[in-house]
Parts: C-alpha cells; structure tokens; sequence
C-alpha cells in the first residue's frame, strides 16, 4: 500500500461553548473555513489540489446538519472543485475523518486529502439532533442505555477510581496546559479566529482555569448522581446490567469532566507524490488506524481495546509507544487506560487533555492528533498514539511515526 503522510496540522483555539463564550457568534461552516483557509494559505493549495475534505462532526442538525463539509469547502477559499463528506463516529469523528482519508490515500483512491472535524456547542447543543440510541426505548431499554457521564461514573466504580484520583488527574491536566501555553507549544498549530476587520476574536483557549487545585475541586458536587439516584434513576438501569455492583460511586463533575467548547481543527494528508508536486516536506507517516465496537451501556472503555488490537494488527507492543494523546472525555477513561496498561501518566497527554482546554466533539479527534504531531517533534520523540472513547461504546484510535 502506499504510505500516507501527515503534512501540516491547524486548529482554533476553543472557545467557551456557551453564549458568552467568544466564539458564540462564528458558525460552525465559518469556523470550518477559518481552518480550511489555514491549510490552504499555508501549504499554498490551488485548484483541485485535494481529493476530498473529510469533515467530522457529531451533532448533525440545524446550522451543523446537511453535508457540512461540503458548506465549510463552500464557505472557505478552497475551490469548489473539491468536494466535502461529512461523517460522525460521536467524539472520535475528528479521527475517524483523518483515518478515512488516510486509508483512501494507501489505497491509491486520490494524492490528499484534509481532514477533520468541527462542534459549535455554543450554537448546536450536544444531543439535539434526538438521537434513537436515547430517546427510542425499543432501542435504548434493550441496550440499558445511561448518559455518558453515568458511563463514566461506572468505568470508576467497577474499576476503583476514587474521586481523588480524578481530580488530581484534572489539576495536571490543568498545570500542563497552562505549562504548555506559556511555553508557546501550540503555536505551530494554533489559527487564531478574525472578524471581517482582521482583529482576533479568539487566540487562546478560553476554558482554560489555571490555578485549579484539590480543594477546589473538592467543593463542586458530582455531576450525575441526581440523574442517577432519582430522576430518571439511571443508576438502578446501570445495576441491572452490572448486578455485581452494590452501588454507583458518583465521582465526576464540572471539574474533572471534559469542557463544552466551540472548535475546528484540521489535518492534511498526502502521499509522497503529493508532497513533491508542493515542495512539502512529510511530519509524520500514519503507521496504523483502528475502529472497534465495546459494551454500549458502560460505552468509554473503547481506548483500551482499541489499542489492543492496533498493537496486536501491527505487530507492535505498548512499550513501542513514546507518547499518548487520550481523550479527557471524563477522568476514569485516562485512568483506566494508565491502568489498563501500566503507561506512565507522564507520556499521558503531556500538555494537558480536554479536562483543560475542552472537547469539541467533532473536532476533538483531529486536534489531539496535531498535538500529537507537534509534541513528537518538540521531545524529539518517534511513535505516538491517539485514541478516544465514543458514545453508545466505540473506540479509535491512530499511530503516527515521525519522518
């Protein structure tokens, strides 16, 4: 097959995704083109110089429904030549959408591709596309479906995760990425968000809250007990499916959870030719992709198996891997992942996850994946792996190498 090649990797910052967050105004089509443009501009793209923009996003409704990646192609200075496909693999369609392309490119279907993802959660609140994995019970009653943060509280449960643990987790997530922003490790990356007058908008990562620490984590109370003790009683649809369980233990919050934020994030992905024909010099080689199905009732266990079977599809081992980008969705799933294989939390997300700066849904996947490249190169490092938990119980993950 022939080898597919991370050339450049952009993203915004995120921005709060609530209505007085800075980027409450900017479309997710407008916030796509920002990225879109970034790619373009930078690597001096003309005419049908990629194949196709594969674009993730996860609520696919209102301004974020119809083909997306097309709109964005549109909205941007991309020519229309190039088409758009829109997927939605939940939090990992970021990922899904640079797997895709790459998988495309080793097979010979086209010379690049840009890839990745988008969420306006300011403007398209998370589940309001009614989704029928929640809100069918002929579908949702025979899966014991329960909310991601249910979910999560269960990974902590079954596992052993305390609440100190999780908030510890989130208080380095915090001090990393503050380190890392005050070090300028984003900045090859970072597209920062204009008006139509060229002043910023957003250069930053908004939900950033340095200085957070155990005792202050310590005062916020649990996100999902209510839910789950009382109403609906999620917890008692949790224990049918986990009889072994004598209780929910409750250990997430605002705190220790992934933020709601807005965010676009881009990857371009080429073969050898590709590069030559624009005198661009390969990042990274995409050495393997993975995609597996978990239990959906638990639903964010999917890194470890995921990773399993990338490892064991490429004859590799986890000791192969110099650096991890795994999603902070919640605190258990980094946990259980550390745990799971014995990783040392310090090549765990090294600038900080999503606890910190927030998960973008669709656009998550891509970002973590530049960081990725961007910190291989800065430690001077070879392997990394990227992977995220995804609702109703998936897992994705991808191996980069350095060239």
């Amino acid at each position: 097959m022939t080898d597919a090649y991370i050339y450049d990797a952009v993203r915004t910052p995120r921005g709060k995704g609530r209505a007085d967050g800075a980027l409450h105004e900017v479309t997710a089509a407008r916030l796509s083109a920002v990225a879109l443009n970034a790619m373009k501009d930078r690597n001096n793209l003309e005419g049908h110089a990629v194949e196709d923009v594969v674009w993730g996003n996860v609520t696919q409704v209102g301004e974020q429904g119809a083909c997306l990646a097309r709109t964005a192609v549109l909205a941007s200075d991309l020519d229309e030549s190039i088409p758009g496909l829109s997927i939605n693999r939940f939090c990992a369609s970021g990922l899904e959408a640079v797997n895709v392309a790459a998988n495309q490119v080793r097979g010979g279907a086209g010379n690049a591709y840009i890839a990745g993802g988008v969420e306006c959660m300011s403007r398209v609140p998370m589940g309001s596309d009614g989704g029928a994995i929640a809100v069918d019970p002929s579908i949702a009653i025979e899966q014991y479906f329960v909310p991601q943060g249910i979910g999560a509280d269960i990974i902590a449960t079954k596992y052993g995760i305390t609440r100190d643990d999780a908030d510890a987790l989130a208080v380095e997530s915090q001090n990393r990425a503050k380190a890392a922003w005050d070090d300028r490790r984003f900045d090859r990356s970072i597209v920062a968000v204009k008006d139509v007058n060229g002043l910023n908008i957003l250069d930053h990562d908004e939900y950033m809250r340095p200085g957070t620490d155990m005792q202050a984590l310590g005062a916020l109370k649990p996100s999902f007990q209510q839910i789950g003790e009382v109403m609906p009683g999620f917890d008692n649809v949790a224990l049918l499916k986990y009889p072994e369980l004598e209780r929910i233990n409750h250990i997430h919050h605002a705190g220790n959870s992934s933020g709601i934020v807005d965010g676009a994030a881009a990857v371009l992905i080429g073969n050898k030719e590709f590069g030559e024909q624009y005198g661009l010099k390969p990042r990274a080689r995409i050495r393997a992709t993975a995609k597996i199905g978990t239990d959906p009732t638990i639903m964010l266990t999917g890194p470890v198996p995921v990773t399993k079977k990338i490892l064991a599809e490429n004859g590799m081992e986890i000791g192969d891997i110099d650096l991890f980008e795994v999603n902070e969705a919640f605190a258990s799933v980094v946990l259980l992942f550390e745990q799971a294989f014995g990783v040392d939390h310090a090549k765990v997300n090294v600038n900080g996850g999503s606890i910190a700066m927030g998960h973008p849904l669709g656009a998550t996947g891509a970002m973590i994946l530049g960081t990725l490249v961007d910190e291989l190169e800065r430690s001077d490092k070879e392997v990394g792996l990227a992977t995220l938990c995804i609702g109703s119980g998936m897992g994705a993950a991808t191996i980069i190498e350095r060239v």
